[in-house]
């Protein structure tokens, strides 16, 4: 199913987690839920609050699922219109699923928390969302608790909002910092790549955060003038903008040329993801075992942990022409996909001949 998901990405121009929710949708819906599906071919309930159910009822057995589908319908035939609002909608199916299945409430529970985690979503103007899917009791709590030294900053006489205080809170408490004393400054490891007439204030352009993209100038020397910030000199070709050397404070040969290697592709190598270099595998593009490939920079390219592995899987062929900065992927569905990289810097042209005829 992964793997199927996966070579839908491109066709659908969405995230593979999209693809993934679309899928169980389609097949929840056809196999356990049919009298909703055919609410939804009636034009009586719309795709997001089917899905919303499906989500509600994933935890039920195939059995209790269509019970589950039977009993709504039934309560959907004589409910006022109110009834079918997606919210009201749910609810009703969270009464019916601990209706058909009361004892396995605390068997849910514990098969969702195993299922806790942190996303990254990144969004618009610099502005990046992160979610913490964790028991409810902790998650009032970690609130609770944020909101609490939010409002003693407030009442400290900052005057930020307590939205910005909050968020500053919860930067600072995962960074190390005193919670809320200032706006926070990230310690972390970022990878901030910005040509030296960006730092020098020359040009707003060029600055890019791995993982998110273009950022302005201005955010791009904010970041480096960061006093934990750590400058590293990168020497690129003018003529393809990419990386050819790297100013070493480091003895060890492997290191720099993973490095070298996190600096010129940024991001994993699939056209369609995005995890940033320094989270990916260093992966040898001729096997170093089979092929005889060496262990350079022309032969070593980023590819995070899942396309790594597709790599090697049934039906997936892919070619990465270092040189050229080009990708072909071809999926189990037939479908062949070019990409080339973008370039750490834009390449300059040829200088023009000023003794050539004009033509």
């Amino acid at each position: 199913m992964a793997w199927f998901a996966e070579s839908l990405v491109p066709e659908y121009r969405a995230s593979r987690e999209f693809v993934l929710g679309r899928i169980h949708t389609a097949v929840s819906l056809v196999s356990r839920m049919p009298r909703l599906l055919s609410l939804m071919d009636d034009g009586k309930v719309e795709y997001y609050a089917a899905s919303r159910v499906v989500d509600v009822t994933g935890v039920l057995s195939d059995e209790h699922a269509r019970e589950v589908d039977s009993l709504l319908a039934d309560k959907l035939a004589a409910a006022a219109e109110t009834m079918w609002l997606p919210h009201n909608l749910v609810r009703a199916v969270r009464r019916l699923v601990d209706k058909v299945d009361p004892t396995g409430r605390v068997e849910r529970a514990a098969k969702a928390n195993n299922d806790r985690k942190v996303t990254l979503e990144h969004g618009e103007n610099c502005q990046s969302r992160l979610v913490t899917t964790m028991r409810s009791e902790v998650a009032a709590a970690c609130y609770a608790r944020v909101d609490s030294l939010a409002r003693q900053r407030k009442r400290d006489g900052h005057k930020r909002t307590y939205d910005q205080l909050r968020a500053d809170v919860v930067a600072d408490l995962l960074l190390g910092n005193d919670p809320g004393a200032t706006t926070p400054e990230a310690s972390a490891v970022v990878y901030v790549h910005m040509p030296v007439d960006t730092a020098l204030s020359i040009s707003e352009s060029g600055a890019e955060l791995d993982g998110y993209g273009p950022i302005p100038g201005a955010i791009g020397r904010e970041i480096a003038a960061n006093p934990k910030s750590i400058w590293r000199k990168v020497l690129c070709d003018p003529a393809t903008g990419d990386p050819v050397d790297l100013g070493r404070s480091r003895y060890r040969p492997t290191a720099t040329l993973r490095e070298a290697m996190r600096v010129r592709d940024r991001e994993c190598v699939i056209p369609w993801c995005h995890r940033p270099a320094r989270h990916c595998d260093t992966d040898h593009e001729r096997e170093w075992a089979r092929d005889n490939g060496p262990t350079s920079l022309t032969n070593l390219t980023a590819r995070c942990r899942r396309h790594h592995r597709m790599k090697h899987a049934p039906g997936w062929t892919s070619r990465y022409d270092v040189a050229r900065a080009r990708l072909s992927i071809t999926t189990p569905l037939g479908r062949t996909y070019t990409h080339t990289r973008d370039a750490i810097l834009t390449p300059k042209p040829e200088p023009s001949d000023p003794d050539a005829p004009p033509f």
